[in-house]
């Protein structure tokens, strides 16, 4: 049985692979908070921390820009009324591949936080 959190992963991946920053803003709440390690290497005044769909919209326009070949792979997705994991393969031409987890939550239908965990 294929859930409203398993449709809201699959369109996660969906959109980011398309680069389609709208339709990602789209599953966010307008508050979201957001942590990634890459924040903390491009902009380290975050501490690894973004909040709402203003903030997450330029670091994804950012990172798309850097990174105009960025895709993920989907490997894994564990889901529950709250929570999504996602386990995937970030593909950059010329840089290592590199196994990404990030955990999605959801309240009311919409990504209150997400966090990224991977290596350097």
């Amino acid at each position: 049985m294929i859930t409203e959190n398993n449709k809201i992963a699959l369109y996660w991946i969906q959109a980011f692979n398309n680069h389609d920053v709208e339709a990602l803003l789209l599953l966010y709440n307008e508050n979201a908070i957001h942590f990634s390690p890459k924040l903390l290497i491009h902009q380290p005044q975050t501490k690894g921390f973004i909040k709402g769909k203003t903030a997450l919209r330029a670091w994804w326009l950012d990172a798309f820009a850097r990174l105009p070949q960025l895709q993920y792979e989907l490997k894994n997705t564990i889901v529950n009324n709250q929570q999504i994991l996602l386990e995937y393969l970030r593909i950059v031409p010329n840089e290592p591949n590199m196994m990404v987890a990030e955990i999605l939550e959801i309240e009311a239908g919409l990504i209150i936080q997400s966090r990224v965990y991977h290596g350097a």
